[in-house]
């Protein structure tokens, strides 16, 4: 028996991949923690704000501005500020990291859209501006303890769900040409590979998995379409080399990212 829920999504390439749910244990330890830190943050901002209220008869002075008038401004705008630094904080985290705050890298979960993708600034401002709805009375607990992908009214309306982070698959085995292993050893000085998030890793790998199977007009038509995709998220400049066809492009990229991932294991 699993303790953890299982989900497969179907990505833009028709590709079927199976995630674990988060499960509600580990989105409420991240939870936990991204609030302790947001708290820190919080605090000194608290200090910043008093000190400007201790300067206020200063400000009002200067500004021709009523004392009292000038207070309640600046206690409204300290609202708000607050607010943006709550909402502004998860928004942040998850768009720079690619559905991961301080929290769900410790507790290593990601959120992800319905498409297998990374979150992007739209999701993660949709589920940070609903997160308050969420807490009030555990709405949100409740929702993703009885929800069959664990969403709460965020991760509905935003189209996300929350998975354990994917683990680096073991070393598979790949002949590949020696134009791609020569091409392989060269792109970590091209580009980034840590751009190739594990998901979309795991479409490279199963692309692999799938070629021998496919005819050869199809496996040309699919490598090309994957092969302008990878070469997009790399940010590779130029064009590949003439001798370097789509499937050998893709070759070397999963051997130079496998080869990464090793050495940092």
């Amino acid at each position: 028996m699993k303790l953890l829920n299982e989900i497969t999504l179907r990505t833009p390439e028709s590709v079927e991949l199976t995630f674990t749910l988060a499960g509600i244990g580990n989105r409420a330890y991240a939870l936990l923690i991204d609030y302790l830190l947001w708290g820190l943050l919080w605090v000194g901002f608290i200090f910043f704000w008093s000190a400007t209220l201790d300067q206020i008869e200063a400000i009002a002075t200067l500004t021709g501005i009523a004392a009292e008038t000038m207070i309640l401004w600046v206690i409204a705008l300290g609202f708000i500020l607050s607010f943006c630094l709550y909402v502004g904080y998860f928004i942040t985290f998850e768009v720079l990291w690619q559905g991961q705050t301080p929290g769900k890298r410790f507790v290593k979960i990601r959120v992800i859209r319905e498409n297998g993708r990374p979150a992007r600034l739209p999701q993660a401002t949709m589920r940070s501006l609903l997160r308050p709805v969420d807490d009030f009375f555990f709405l949100g607990m409740l929702l993703i303890i009885f929800s069959p992908r664990e969403k709460r009214i965020g991760d509905w309306l935003a189209g996300t769900v929350v998975i354990q982070e994917t683990t680096t698959p073991k070393r598979q085995r790949l002949e590949i040409s020696r134009t791609s292993a020569a091409y392989a050893a060269t792109l970590p000085e091209l580009t980034q590979l840590d751009r190739l998030t594990p998901e979309q890793f795991t479409i490279l790998r199963n692309y692999f998995q799938r070629a021998p199977k496919l005819r050869r007009p199809a496996r040309l038509q699919k490598s090309q379409e994957l092969a302008a995709q990878v070469q997009g998220i790399l940010q590779l400049p130029g064009v590949l080399p003439e001798d370097l066809s789509d499937h050998e492009f893709l070759a070397a990229v999963y051997q130079a990212y496998q080869a990464q991932m090793s050495d940092r294991l």
